[in-house]
C-alpha cells in the first residue's frame, strides 16, 4: 500500500491511496471463509458450500466492502500519523467511481482534503475590552418588585375595563348588514388589554358588563393562530377571515398587586427572612446582580470572540467546506441552503479554531477529577435549593451521582465545555486589558459601546 499527499495550496490537498492484492487478499479470504460457514444453498449442507462457489457468488461484493474498510482505516491512520490538522472529512474524488472491481487488481483512490489554516495568536494587554455590567438602580428594582407583586396578586372584578384587565365575553359572528349570522361563529372567550392599550383594542377601554362591542377579526387578534383559538375555529378558517363580531362583555377582571407587607415578604423568601421593604429591595438588588452576572460574562465572551476573529482574519477552504456540508448533514440539504447558512458556519468554525489554538498554546486542560468535583458542587447547590443540607450527604454518594451523570455523553460534554470556558475566561482576564463599566439595563440590551 502506498499513501501520498499532494498540496494544492495551503488549505487544500489531495491524498492518493494505492491498494494492491497484498493489502486486501487475506482480508477478503477470511471474510469469504466466514461466509462459507454461514451460507445456505440448495444441494449442500449448511457450511459445506464449496469455497469456489462462495467466492463466485460473493467475491466481488466482499472485495468492495473490504476496500472501503481499508480506505477508511488507512486514511484516518495516515491523518493521525502525519498529525494533519484537517477540517471536515476527506471527500472522494469523482474518478473513484470509475474503479472496476471486475477487471482490476490494483486500485488507486483519490481524496480531497481540507487543511486548517496556520496562524499565530498572542494574547496581550494591547487587546482591550469593556466588561459591561448592568447598574442595579431603583428603576430596575422597581420593575422587579412590580413583577413580583403582580405575580403574587389576586384577581378581582372591576366595573370598567382599562389597561392590564382581562375581559370575558362572547363572540357572535355578524353578517354584512351587521345582524347576527345564523349558524355563524359563536364562542365564549377572553380579551386582554395590554399596557399600553393597543390601537385595535381601544374600543374595549371602559367596557362594562353587558356592553356589546363590534370588532373585526383583525381587531380581535392579528395573529392567525391566536385568532383561531379565541374564536374556537381551525387556523385555516381564521386565515383571511374578514367578518365582524359582536363581543358581549360578561365580566371584567383586574389583577390587584400584592401589598408590600410581612405576609408578602414571607411568601417570597420564607418566614422572617426579610422584615422590611428596605431589606426586601436590598435582597432583590443582590439577586438581580447575580442574574445579570452570566449575561455580563456572556457578552464579554462574545466581544472577545469577535475581536479575535477579526484580528486573525482566517481564510478557510470555502469550496471544500461547502461540499462537505452537503454530505455531512443528517437530513438532505440543498446547495442554496448551504450558501445561505455558510457565513454563520464559517464564523463559528473560525472561533473554534482560535479557541483550540489558545487552549493548546496555553496548555489548558480539564481533568476527570475536576469535572467530578464541579458536578458535585452543582449537586450541592441543588440540595440547598430544595432546603437540604449538602453537608449531610455522604461524599461517596455525591461522587457516585456525579460520575453517573458524567457517564452520559451529552451531559459530560456540557460539563467539560463549561470548565474549559471558565479557564479560558480566567486566561483572558489575566492576559488582556479588561475594564468594567456600569450601564443601564436598557443600554445593556441595546448593546451600548
Amino acid at each position: 500500500m502506498n499513501i501520498s499527499k499532494e498540496h494544492i495550496d495551503e488549505l487544500n490537498a489531495v491524498v492518493k491511496v494505492k491498494i494492491g492484492p497484498d493489502d486486501y487478499t487475506d482480508r477478503v479470504e477470511k471474510t469469504l471463509r466466514n461466509y462459507q460457514k454461514q451460507v445456505s444453498m440448495p444441494g449442500f449442507r449448511p457450511g459445506k458450500v464449496p469455497a469456489s462457489l462462495v467466492k463466485k457468488m460473493y467475491g466481488k461484493s466482499v472485495l468492495a466492502e473490504e476496500l472501503n474498510k481499508i480506505l477508511s482505516d488507512e486514511l484516518y491512520k495516515y491523518i493521525r500519523t502525519e498529525e494533519l490538522d484537517v477540517l471536515g472529512n476527506p471527500l472522494p474524488q469523482p474518478q473513484n467511481d470509475n474503479v472496476d472491481i471486475e477487471t482490476q487488481s490494483e486500485f488507486e483512490f483519490s481524496f480531497d482534503m481540507a487543511l486548517a489554516p496556520k496562524f499565530d495568536l498572542k494574547l496581550g494587554s494591547d487587546m482591550q475590552f469593556t466588561e459591561y455590567k448592568v447598574a442595579i438602580d431603583d428603576k430596575l428594582i422597581d420593575g422587579y418588585v412590580s413583577d413580583l407583586t403582580r405575580r403574587y396578586g389576586s384577581i378581582a372584578p372591576s366595573e370598567s375595563a382599562q389597561s392590564g384587565d382581562l375581559i370575558y365575553g362572547t363572540f357572535v359572528e355578524l353578517d354584512a348588514n351587521g345582524e347576527i349570522l345564523p349558524g355563524g361563529i359563536f364562542k365564549s372567550s377572553t380579551m386582554f388589554l395590554d399596557n399600553p392599550v393597543r390601537d385595535e383594542h381601544k374600543a374595549l377601554e371602559g367596557a362594562k358588563v353587558d356592553d356589546k362591542i363590534i370588532l373585526t377579526a383583525s381587531q380581535i387578534d392579528s395573529d392567525t393562530t391566536a385568532l383561531a383559538q379565541k374564536l374556537g375555529i381551525e387556523p385555516q378558517a381564521a386565515e383571511g377571515l374578514n367578518s365582524s363580531f359582536q363581543f358581549t362583555v360578561t365580566q371584567v377582571s383586574r389583577l390587584q398587586p400584592a401589598e408590600l407587607n410581612q405576609e408578602f415578604f414571607d411568601k417570597i423568601y420564607g418566614p422572617g427572612a426579610v422584615t422590611s421593604e428596605e431589606e426586601f429591595r436590598a435582597r432583590i438588588a443582590t439577586e438581580l446582580s447575580g442574574m445579570f452576572s452570566n449575561d455580563t460574562e456572556k457578552r464579554l465572551q462574545n466581544d472577545i470572540a469577535s475581536e479575535l476573529i477579526d484580528r486573525t482574519n482566517l481564510t478557510l477552504p470555502d469550496a471544500f467546506l461547502k461540499r462537505w456540508l452537503l454530505t455531512a448533514n443528517e437530513k438532505p440539504i440543498t446547495p442554496e441552503q448551504v450558501d445561505a447558512e455558510y457565513d454563520m458556519y464559517a464564523r463559528q468554525l473560525r472561533w473554534q479554531l482560535i479557541e483550540n489554538k489558545i487552549i493548546k498554546d496555553n496548555n489548558i486542560q480539564v481533568s476527570a477529577e475536576e469535572a467530578t468535583e464541579h458536578v458535585k458542587e452543582l449537586l450541592r447547590e441543588n440540595y440547598r435549593k430544595y432546603g437540604m443540607n449538602p453537608d449531610e450527604v455522604p461524599d461517596a454518594e455525591l461522587t457516585a451521582n456525579a460520575q453517573r451523570l458524567l457517564g452520559k455523553e451529552e451531559e459530560a460534554r456540557k460539563v467539560f465545555e463549561n470548565l474549559y470556558q471558565q479557564k479560558l475566561m480566567t486566561l483572558y482576564r489575566t492576559s488582556c486589558s479588561i475594564t468594567s463599566k456600569e450601564v443601564s439595563y436598557d443600554d445593556f440590551l441595546a448593546g451600548v459601546k
